[in-house]
């Protein structure tokens, strides 16, 4: 989450944010928190919107993980500030279900096309045999049927 973002969630300002997440650079290592370069911000600001005449970003934001967040909230010592917390981590914890499960519908999903894949396969030779049983020999083919019963010979017979 981008500290903008969190400064309002917290209701307070995004320099007072930064200023207490400076101070306690070491809660802060680079999997909690980050600086977004130059050309990243211009992305973002050309994403969003771009900022009012005479405006203009003098400071880099910073990105916040989970974890960075929940430490945010011991740097940010008031009530609003866990309240917050708590909720971010509510959403995080919701999000990380969501991705499980998708990752568990897209397994099973992934399991039943191979099992049917086989069933196809299956059900393919097994029309493929029924036609063979089904097909009429030509009578000028390779089965040759033997007349049954007895030959007379008509020349012999008169």
């Amino acid at each position: 989450m981008l500290d903008r973002d969190l400064a309002k969630l917290y209701n307070v300002y995004g320099k007072r944010l930064k200023e207490q997440v400076r101070r306690n650079l070491k809660r802060f290592p680079g999997d909690f928190m980050f600086e977004l370069t130059w050309e990243e911000t211009e992305s973002l600001r050309s994403q969003f919107a771009t900022l009012k005449r005479g405006q203009h970003i003098k400071y880099l934001p910073f990105v916040f993980t989970e974890q960075g967040v929940a430490m945010l909230s011991s740097v940010l010592n008031s009530d609003r500030a866990i309240e917050v917390n708590i909720q971010i981590m509510r959403v995080f914890t919701k999000l990380r279900e969501m991705m499980i499960s998708y990752k568990d519908l897209a397994r099973k999903l992934e399991d039943l096309e191979k099992k049917f894949q086989d069933h196809d396969k299956k059900i393919i030779l097994i029309f493929d045999a029924i036609r063979q049983l089904m097909a009429i020999p030509d009578q000028g083919g390779p089965y040759k049927r033997n007349k049954i019963g007895f030959i007379v010979d008509k020349e012999a017979a008169k």
